[in-house]
């Protein structure tokens, strides 16, 4: 597994903080995510997986990738535990995307939540996807308290999707 990480200088000489992005493994870019993609596009989901559709910024050709839609009180979620992935990227740049399990699509607006707001739902992620997604958590537990989340909140872009109005 590969990090990155970039600081940045603004003109006023303030440093902004790393860019976190972590790269997935051989395993997992060659065996599971073709695996469980192909089971979300048959319109069996993995424990709440769906195909992320999105625009790409440069090219404008559609991009998609699978992740893991969390649902907190009816609201659907997007959290990047590798950090800012392409798909952000895209997802920042576009303001919406699609959803796909199986034939059924869904357009949604997405909303990125600052740091604070991060917390419950980066804590309700772990509770859900921990077992998957553990090692790129930075050691947090479905019980670490807001200090530990909040510490490291600024590396997990997380978003609040709403369904796009025709």
């Amino acid at each position: 597994m590969t990090t990155t990480a970039t600081d940045t200088t603004s003109r006023t000489g303030i440093v902004a903080p790393a860019v976190r992005h972590r790269r997935p493994g051989v395993f997992t870019r060659r065996v599971m995510n073709p695996l469980v993609a192909r089971l979300t596009r048959w319109g069996i989901s993995v424990k709440g997986t769906r195909i992320l559709e999105v625009r790409g910024r440069s090219s404008g050709q559609p991009r998609a990738t699978v992740v893991n839609l969390l649902t907190i009180e009816g609201v659907d979620h997007l959290v990047s535990p590798r950090g800012t992935t392409q798909w952000v990227r895209n997802v920042r740049a576009a303001g919406e995307a699609t959803l796909r399990l199986g034939r059924h699509a869904v357009t949604v607006t997405a909303t990125e939540l600052d740091d604070d707001a991060k917390i419950p739902v980066i804590r309700a992620y772990v509770a859900a996807w921990g077992w998957e997604v553990g090692r790129l958590v930075e050691g947090l537990e479905a019980d670490s308290d807001d200090a530990q989340i909040g510490a490291v909140a600024a590396g997990f872009p997380v978003f609040v999707l709403r369904p796009s109005r025709p």
